[in-house]
């Protein structure tokens, strides 16, 4: 092997351990060397998460179960209301048609 052959040789290593040391710096060792691009956005994500959350105004999942506990009962009720509010209109219209026509009846019936 010539000086220059080894010269190549020892660049190229220079250069693959640089990307490789590149690629795994910060790490914190989770990596999946099968899926490396995916394992490194979740460590990110790991990492940032408590910023993003604050950052893009997020909620957490207990607060949101929290939340949903507490407004769940009041929505029941709500639709509770709307139902029997809904039979009550079914029936106001229904008592309104048989007056109407009870109207109808006895403008017939008078004499002009």
């Amino acid at each position: 092997m010539t000086i220059i052959e080894g010269l190549l040789v020892l660049i190229l290593i220079i250069v693959i351990a640089f990307t490789l040391y590149y690629y795994f710096r910060g790490s914190t060792g989770r990596l999946d060397i099968t899926r490396p691009l995916e394992s490194r956005i979740d460590e990110y994500l790991d990492r940032k998460f408590d910023m993003l959350i604050e950052e893009w105004s997020l909620v957490r999942r207990s607060q949101a179960e929290q939340f949903r506990d507490e407004k769940v009962p009041l929505l029941a009720k709500d639709e509770e209301r709307m139902a029997a509010l809904k039979a009550f209109e079914k029936d106001f219209g229904e008592e309104l048609n048989r007056l109407e026509e009870r109207i109808e009846a006895l403008e017939k019936q008078v004499p002009r």
